[in-house]
């Protein structure tokens, strides 16, 4: 495993090491999620650790499991085959609906998944039989946000009495939800209780405890950092919250001094320094994305150009730049224009450059095969 003091002088010296590069802190990893298990751990909460947002990099994954999630979770079952192949021994979660397309490798590699149709939880049970295998469902109820899960009550309650009664093979795990992804709904006590109140009279019907009550993902945290999640709750799904912790400070507005929040950390070159006017000159139509930005005038200014684009990291303004004085200003398919007029250390040709991130560029980045990726 590299450490950090011999990294950065062989950047220094060593002109071949190729960049844009991504690295990446295990050790700071592994403390997050320690954290983060304590944390929740005191609520009787389990967790799931997310591992799609950094496309299930096995190194990473590992922190998940040595630091004590109780499930490895995916939206990718490509990722959750990886890490089996690899050796993770955790029990996998599917986070995603499964289609029909992959339920046989749904059955051989993980453990439980998220579910709300009968039709796939049928075809879940058959596959099961041909494997001879069990498989744990948890239910999705919809409680506003409208993405996956079963909006109307007494459907939801008759689709658990089916499990529970005709799928032999297939238990019925528990019930969850999913809150903010799509239509921006915050967990609330109201609503996550909602969630709890219906696992009750589900569990009234079956005469047994369910095992899980799945209360979302990271933005149900701040319930439990305000000691306002319902008790039921028993497991949450987690990635972002554990792996940088942006969201929860800038967003939620809760001080997350005690996590590390450059676990991820682009590093890009500067290929080019020049004074620009900030305004573009002549006719403004649209970008190479279609869309047509809009720029503020402020005169000349001095600006660095690097060698890293939206096709590596997607959103430029999810970048946050670690050199006091930078100012990204946008950025193209290949490459990334930040401000350096106003930097008290001088931002020279070939000099490398940091950026800490929130979720999206960490997502495109440990995707991307050409973007090198460091361990510390």
């Amino acid at each position: 495993m590299t450490q950090k003091t011999n990294m950065v002088t062989k950047e220094k010296s060593n002109l071949d090491i190729k960049y844009p590069m991504l690295e990446i802190n295990l050790k700071k990893i592994h403390e997050n999620i320690k954290t983060m298990v304590d944390l929740c751990g005191v609520a009787g909460i389990s967790i799931a650790g997310v591992v799609k947002g950094f496309n299930a990099i096995p190194e990473v994954t590992k922190q998940f499991v040595d630091a004590g999630c109780k499930y490895i979770a995916s939206s990718r079952l490509d990722q959750i085959i990886k890490l089996k192949k690899y050796g993770i021994e955790k029990p996998f979660m599917m986070i995603r609906i499964p289609m029909f397309s992959e339920i046989k490798e749904l059955v051989k590699y993980a453990s439980v998944s998220l579910n709300s149709e009968m039709e796939t939880l049928n075809m879940i049970q058959r596959e099961c039989e041909l494997q001879g295998k069990s498989h744990k469902a948890i239910l999705m109820f919809d409680l506003g946000d409208l993405r996956e899960g079963v909006f109307n009550q007494e459907e939801f309650i008759n689709l658990a009495e089916h499990v529970e009664n005709h799928l032999e093979n297939v238990e019925l795990y528990g019930v969850g939800t999913n809150l903010g992804c799509y239509g921006s709904i915050m967990p609330t006590e109201k609503n996550l209780g909602r969630l709890c109140t219906i696992a009750e009279i589900i569990e009234s019907k079956i005469n047994r405890r369910l095992e899980i009550i799945s209360g979302g993902a990271t933005s149900s945290l701040p319930l439990l950092i305000d000691g306002k999640m319902p008790s039921r709750v028993n497991n949450l799904r987690l990635g972002e919250g554990i792996l940088l912790a942006e969201d929860l400070e800038k967003f939620w507005g809760y001080s997350m001094k005690h996590m590390h929040k450059d676990t991820f950390v682009l590093k890009a070159q500067v290929v080019e320094v020049k004074n620009k006017p900030t305004y573009p000159v002549g006719n403004i139509f649209i970008d190479a994305f279609g869309t047509k930005p809009t720029y503020e005038d402020r005169g000349i200014r001095k600006r660095a150009l690097l060698a890293v684009g939206k096709q590596d990291f997607g959103l430029h303004d999810k970048l946050i730049p670690q050199k006091q004085g930078v100012k990204i200003v946008g950025s193209s398919s290949d490459h990334l224009i930040v401000d350096i007029e106003d930097c008290n250390v001088e931002t020279k040709l070939g000099d490398i450059l940091k950026f800490s991130m929130y979720y999206p560029p960490m997502m495109y980045l440990s995707e991307n095969e050409g973007i090198p990726k460091i361990f510390i």
